[in-house]
């Protein structure tokens, strides 16, 4: 039986990166992963395929819409060839899982393809082509989510699907109804949209992305209409049949009458639930909580002491780079050192576009926490930048403290604004006032501007190009 220092189960942004951290801190180090490949959902079936799709689609969509105005004349017609979109897709989530097994083997980290599950707290059995038993004096439990369902929706992976179906489909849909207006239903929605499908977005909640500051909120739904997705928020769903190739929705409206919707895709995009199917946690005293999460202390360990747990398997964001700063956070605390997180300033992003990210605290946040603030906001169409490429929707919003001018929350929608929303996370983890930012010089022309405009109507009211 081979024996470890550290055993990662599950290989997903969350436990490849804790491997190789534990790998560079001096352990020995194994990864266990069910799939044929490494990656998880967010490189097999999440974040990088849909940026893949995204991009693509976002080309056509140029193609069709813009380049005329560019000056780009195309003989014939723009076509879309979605067979080839996905196989494109496919070839960037090829490369990219297989970069994880190169830095397996660079970090000399054992990879065993398998179910992993508990015989008890320091032995693993492993399911797989072959059984095998590993022991590990520390394991680090990283085996993410699966996307949710509604318990009267039967999802039969071919009309009524999930985000991972919706990676695959042979045909681009005539209407496509998204249930769920958060990140992931938008983001598939307006793949498709651009693709000529017409989208309808259900959303239980008075407004679609409903965790972010409510204008993001607004200036992306007014997006969307102009686009002409169909915007139904405060719908309950009620249910979902198929009958033949139609989906039939029906839903509560904000009245309580019943409104129905007919389509011949329905994408179930309702958010994701921890994933510890045949983990056997109970076997190593690894307690779960009420919502089938690991339960775990400030130092991500578990009940049981020697197992910790990261990623979305545990409570907070289901976001990759949160789980990759928790493995790393559990590599260094195994190696006795004293890592750190502060949540609060691990950003969230939408990859439609205008893209959406925001860190720290939202308006309604620090309403409800009675704290004072003033707000400093600037439109992404007073850039030069922006109309040189044609990218005029969104804006930069900054929230500072009314009394020390502490940056308290950053809020964007705009081109590039996922790359953008960094500036403000290196700025809140420096605790800088509006002010710095202000006086920081931001190159021009570039979208960033935006962040130092905002800041500076944060700082007194003194943009300079509005």
């Amino acid at each position: 039986m081979n024996s470890y220092d550290v055993a990662v189960i599950g290989s997903g942004p969350g436990g490849y990166v804790a491997a190789i951290r534990c790998a560079q801190l001096g352990m020995k180090t194994a990864i266990i992963e069910k799939y044929s490949t490494l990656g998880g959902t967010c490189l097999n079936v999440g974040c990088i395929p849909s940026k893949a799709l995204l991009d693509s689609s976002h080309h056509y969509d140029d193609a069709v819409k813009h380049f005329e105005e560019h000056g780009i004349e195309v003989p014939g017609e723009v076509k879309v060839n979605l067979e080839k979109m996905i196989a494109r897709k496919q070839a960037v989530v090829d490369q990219t899982t297989g970069g994880i097994d190169f830095l397996m083997k660079k970090n000399k980290i054992d990879v065993y393809q398998g179910l992993g599950s508990f015989k008890d707290a320091t032995h693993i059995n492993i399911s797989g082509d072959k059984n095998e038993e590993i022991e590990a004096k520390n394991t680090i439990i990283a085996t993410g989510s699966k996307p949710s369902s509604l318990p009267f929706i039967n999802i039969d992976k071919e009309r009524i699907i999930t985000s991972t179906e919706a990676l695959k489909l042979k045909e681009i849909p005539k209407h496509m109804i998204v249930i769920g207006g958060g990140v992931i239903g938008l983001e598939l929605g307006q793949v498709y949209r651009r693709l000529g499908a017409e989208v309808t977005v259900v959303e239980f909640m008075d407004r679609i992305i409903p965790t972010m500051d409510a204008g993001l909120s607004k200036e992306l739904n007014k997006v969307f209409k102009k686009a002409k997705f169909k915007m139904q928020v405060s719908h309950k769903v009620k249910s979902v049949e198929r009958v033949g190739d139609e989906i039939i929705v029906k839903a509560d409206n904000k009245k309580g009458e019943e409104v129905e919707f007919k389509g011949d895709y329905c994408l179930v995009s309702v958010g994701r639930r921890p994933y510890t199917d045949g983990l056997n946690a109970e076997a190593a005293g690894v307690k779960l909580d009420d919502r089938g999460r690991v339960e775990v202390n400030g130092h991500l360990q578990t009940s049981a002491s020697n197992i910790y747990a990261i990623g979305d398997v545990v409570k907070g964001a289901m976001l990759a780079h949160k789980a990759e700063e928790e493995g790393v956070f559990v590599a260094e605390t195994l190696a006795g050192q004293k890592p750190h997180i502060d949540y609060n300033l691990i950003p969230g992003v939408v990859y439609t576009w205008p893209e959406v990210a925001a860190v720290g605290k939202t308006e309604e946040e620090l309403k409800e926490a009675g704290v004072d603030y003033k707000v400093g906001s600037f439109p992404m169409r007073a850039l030069g930048r922006s109309r040189a490429s044609m990218d005029l929707d969104g804006f930069v919003k900054i929230l500072a403290d009314k009394t020390t001018d502490e940056i308290l929350g950053v809020h964007m929608i705009g081109a590039r604004a996922a790359d953008m929303i960094a500036e403000a996370v290196v700025a809140m983890e420096y605790r800088a006032s509006a002010e710095d930012i202000s006086r920081m010089s931001h190159a021009h022309p570039t979208f960033t501007e935006a962040i130092k405009e905002a800041a500076l109507a944060a700082t007194e009211d003194r943009a300079l190009h509005i």
